[in-house]
C-alpha cells in the first residue's frame, strides 16, 4: 500500500512527540510503575527526561487522561487511578488486553486482509472522500484456544498500510499501533444483536442465524480523527458489558459472560 492523505494520515505518522511520550508513560502505567494512587513526576520532570517542552507533556497527559490513567486535575502532580488489573480504556478497546486482565491467552487468526475501496457507510464512519481506498480485516479471535469472537476491522489507508506491515501472527493489532504512534484516544460502542451469516458460523462453529452478540466501535485518535470501524460478533455466553451512567461521566465495561450450560 502506498501513503495516503486521506483521513486518518495524520494519526499513522510515528514522529509526534506528545504521543511518543504518552505511549512511553502509559507503559509505565499498565506495567506498575507508579501503582494505583502513585503520582506520575512534575511536568518539569517529564519534559527534561523527554527533551521536550512542557507543552508536549501536556498533551501528553491529556491523551492519558483520555484513556482514564491519570487525573485531569490542574496545578498538581497528576494521580494514577488504575493499573492493569482494574478494567481500562484499553481493555475495552482492545481484545488482547480484555482476555489478559482475566487470565486468559488471547489468540487470532486473519481470514482476509484487502484493500478496497471505501462504500458509503465506511465512508460515513471514517470521514473519508469519495475515492478513498480502505483496508479491510476478518479475523477470528480465541480465548486459551476457543473461537469466541470474529472481528471485521475498516482502517483508513494510511493506517491500514501499517497494519499490513505486521506479522501476521500480530495478537494485539491495538498495541502495536500505539507503538508506531497511533494513539486511541476515544470510542463509540454500539450493542446488539445479529443473526450469525455464513462466516461466523464456520469460524465459531454456530449454526448460521444464530444470535450473535455484536458491537460496533469507532475509534479515533487525539485529534478526533477517525482510526479505525469495527464490528465484532461474540458468542452468547461469552462475554457480557457493563454499563454505568452519571450526570458527569459513563464508562462501558466488557466482562466475561456465564458460560453456557
Amino acid at each position: 500500500m502506498d501513503g495516503a492523505t486521506q483521513g486518518g494520515a495524520k494519526a499513522a505518522r510515528p514522529l509526534t512527540l506528545y504521543r511518543k511520550v504518552a505511549a512511553d508513560l502509559g507503559r509505565e502505567i499498565s506495567e506498575g510503575a507508579y501503582g494505583s494512587g502513585g503520582r506520575l513526576p512534575a511536568e518539569g520532570e517529564l519534559a527534561e527526561r523527554y527533551g521536550v517542552s512542557r507543552g508536549t507533556i501536556r498533551q501528553a497527559l491529556s491523551v492519558l487522561r483520555a484513556n482514564g490513567l491519570v487525573t485531569s486535575r490542574r496545578g498538581t502532580r497528576r494521580v494514577v487511578l488504575r493499573t492493569a488489573h482494574v478494567q481500562s480504556f484499553g481493555e475495552l478497546l482492545s481484545f488482547t488486553r480484555w482476555a489478559r486482565s482475566m487470565g486468559e491467552e488471547p489468540g487470532g487468526r486473519i481470514v482476509r486482509l484487502d484493500l478496497d475501496r471505501a462504500d458509503g457507510t465506511e465512508r460515513e464512519q471514517l470521514r473519508l472522500d469519495d475515492g478513498a481506498r480502505v483496508c479491510r480485516m476478518l479475523r477470528v479471535r480465541t480465548l486459551s484456544g476457543r473461537p469466541v469472537m470474529v472481528e471485521r476491522t475498516v482502517y483508513p489507508e494510511a493506517i491500514g498500510a501499517l497494519v499490513a506491515e505486521l506479522d501476521a501472527d500480530t495478537v494485539s493489532y491495538t498495541v502495536r499501533l500505539e507503538e508506531q504512534g497511533v494513539l486511541f484516544a476515544d470510542a463509540q460502542h454500539t450493542l446488539d444483536l445479529v443473526q450469525a451469516d455464513k462466516d461466523d458460523a464456520e469460524l465459531l462453529g454456530c449454526r448460521p442465524g444464530e444470535p450473535l452478540l455484536r458491537e460496533r466501535r469507532r475509534s479515533t485518535d487525539p485529534a478526533g480523527a477517525p482510526i479505525e470501524w469495527s464490528e465484532d460478533r461474540y458468542l452468547p455466553g461469552t462475554v457480557a458489558f457493563t454499563v454505568h451512567s452519571s450526570a458527569t461521566s459513563g464508562s462501558l465495561a466488557r466482562r466475561p459472560g456465564t458460560p453456557p450450560a
